[in-house]
């Protein structure tokens, strides 16, 4: 997914958290609405990054969207566009999207199933919700690469985890270890990502990665974390120091979220637009060259960075100017 602000500007993000105590309260997390783009512009709600809180392990970026009536907002209509230093997760709880890659991957993002694209060296690809979508509902996420692999070779995985139960709610882990399951995907930090739904009055004790910092994406309903209530959209933090995740569902209805983790990411990134990477320098050069390679008037490419997506019918999205400002950590 893209991100089609009109004015992106530069988010420079510190390293994660250092080891807190284990007793460090929930930090809440509210979203903020961004126009998506499509026929109507199709609203999503962003809880990272934002000025309180910028990484949550590598995870450096989620929005969370529906459920939306496509009739109504056009669904999810994103052209080509370029990544660099990240990979991208795809999330679905309804509807269903068409991928399209310059790598040649031709993929369906189905509910309950990861789509997982590197994009490293650089990337384009394109993103529509498919006719048969009635309801769009889902989470988009992007993962920091480290340094030593944001170079790479762009990629692209797929895996559909089996979902099981634990006593009081549901387990659908895509990536990481949680509850016994692994998934197979691999990832370039140590990561979780999963799918929970905690039953009506439920509590849950979880065990976890004392070493993790953890995240917890209320996607329906509401739960207490850890006795810090969440309501829909917004999302808990929880600092490195805890060896169990206590979630409470006090309502009388499921509880659906995205619990996202990993180790401190211990580096700075610099996220603008679609890429991320260390340097002003580094993300000019990347505009400059997606600019160039869709003919946008930026020069000649030196070779080809991105690449052109095969089976998209339209062109591709230009770069918004790259703003000139001080580039100063934030957190």
């Amino acid at each position: 997914m893209s991100n089609l602000e009109a004015t992106a500007g530069v988010v420079t993000c510190p390293k994660s958290a250092e080891p807190e105590q284990p007793d460090a309260p929930v930090e809440v997390l509210t979203p903020r609405s961004v126009p998506l783009g499509g026929l109507r512009a199709m609203p999503v709600r962003r809880t990272l990054p934002q000025r309180k809180r910028s990484l949550i392990g590598a995870w450096c970026f989620a929005d969370h969207y529906g459920p939306d009536d496509v009739a109504e907002t056009g669904g999810m209509v994103v052209a080509p566009h370029p990544h660099t230093g990240l990979q991208t997760v795809s999330w679905l709880f309804d509807g269903e999207i068409e991928h399209r890659d310059s790598t040649g991957v031709h993929a369906m993002v189905r509910p309950g199933e990861l789509n997982l694209m590197t994009a490293g060296h650089g990337i384009a690809h394109s993103e529509v919700s498919t006719p048969r979508t009635t309801t769009l509902h889902g989470a988009q996420l992007w993962l920091a690469l480290p340094d030593d692999a944001r170079d790479m070779a762009p990629g692209f995985a797929h895996y559909a985890p089996t979902p099981f139960d634990v006593p009081g709610a549901r387990l659908n882990v895509f990536l990481g270890t949680l509850a016994g399951d692994t998934s197979p995907v691999h990832t370039f930090s140590p990561l979780l990502g999963a799918e929970i739904t905690v039953e009506p009055g439920a509590k849950v004790t979880l065990d976890v990665d004392e070493h993790f910092e953890h995240g917890v994406l209320i996607d329906t309903g509401a739960l207490l974390l850890h006795g810090t209530r969440l309501d829909r959209a917004e999302l808990g933090y929880l600092a490195p120091g805890r060896n169990q995740l206590i979630l409470h569902n006090p309502t009388a209805a499921p509880t659906r979220l995205l619990l996202l983790g990993g180790a401190p990411f211990g580096e700075q990134i610099i996220m603008w637009w679609n890429f991320v990477g260390r340097t002003t320098e580094e993300i000019n050069a990347y505009r400059r060259q997606w600019q160039a390679e869709i003919g946008g008037g930026a020069g000649t490419p030196d070779g080809t960075r991105f690449g052109k997506v095969p089976g998209y019918r339209g062109g591709p999205i230009p770069a918004p100017v790259l703003p000139n400002v001080s580039l100063k950590p934030r957190g």
